[in-house]
């Protein structure tokens, strides 16, 4: 439970400091219109923050934490997080620089792709821990009720 706490932590400060980060460069840079760093900080406090605190309360009722499954889907979404989002900063400091859609080499949207693909490999991984504790909490009931009606007989 500890490394979903800290987790969620670190990207919000991450988040926060993204945001201060785009308001600061953007007025030093005197640049007006659309730039990856808006998004960015919305991305880390919204995929990084909230989804670990919803994973802490998860892993709360259903001892998600300490198996393979759970380090897996940390360390894949973690790091699809995190190429995902440095890319939409490399992508949005480039726009603010000046770099227009063509001048940004193709190697910036397929990194941030390749996070996402990561990222969306760690949620998979999530749900299907998820979907065995869920099973494992369903059945447990049953099979209560059963030994209590053999007792009762």
């Amino acid at each position: 439970m500890r490394k979903s706490y800290y987790a969620a932590h670190v990207y919000m400060i991450v988040g926060v400091l993204s945001g201060l980060f785009y308001r600061e460069f953007t007025k030093i840079e005197d640049f007006q219109g659309d730039t990856q760093l808006a998004l960015m900080h919305t991305h880390l406090l919204a995929l990084g923050m909230l989804v670990f605190l919803i994973v802490l309360v998860l892993d709360k009722v259903f001892q998600l934490s300490g198996t393979k499954l759970f380090t897996a889907f940390f360390w894949f979404y973690n790091a699809g997080l995190a190429i995902s989002t440095v890319m939409m900063g490399v992508h949005g400091i480039l726009t603010v620089l000046g770099r227009d859609e063509d001048h940004i080499s193709e190697a910036v949207p397929l990194t941030a792709g390749f996070g996402h693909i990561v990222l969306t490999v760690g949620l998979v991984l999530l749900f299907i821990l998820l979907g065995q504790r869920v099973n494992e909490h369903v059945q447990r009931p049953a099979a209560k009720s059963e030994q209590e009606e053999t007792a009762a007989v």
